[in-house]
């Protein structure tokens, strides 16, 4: 007989207990040490995307490797895996040139160096 008072006392109390509580969420701040840095910062520039690739070859029997560039730049190598040469238009038209090398377009067909190359 003194088991249903005791379960009934037990529930109310529990239920009193949970009653008690904050129902809201409980927000967490967090420190960030390099918060105030990070408002500080210049934006981040991404570097430029390449837009085509493409491999010639010219009419001596030579190969190129190009890479175009989104911001009118070009790379230029004479192996697959070899060191690259900046190239860049003027003016963002005509051809891409620097060190010495040229590359006419972004096409097909290209004069690379003075050489009649195609892909």
């Amino acid at each position: 007989m003194y088991k249903h008072p005791l379960l009934a006392a037990a529930a109310t109390a529990a239920l009193l207990a949970l009653g008690a509580c904050n129902q809201e969420p409980e927000q967490v701040k967090q420190y960030d040490p390099q918060a105030e840095a990070l408002a500080k910062a210049a934006p981040v520039q991404l570097p430029p995307a390449i837009t085509d690739n493409r491999m010639f070859r010219c009419s001596d029997n030579s190969l190129f490797y190009v890479d175009y560039y989104n911001n009118n730049t070009a790379t230029i190598r004479t192996s697959q895996d070899g060191p690259t040469t900046q190239l860049a238009q003027t003016g963002g038209t005509g051809p891409y040139a620097g060190s010495g090398q040229s590359v006419s377009a972004n096409a097909a067909r290209a004069t690379i160096n003075g050489k009649s190359c195609h892909t």
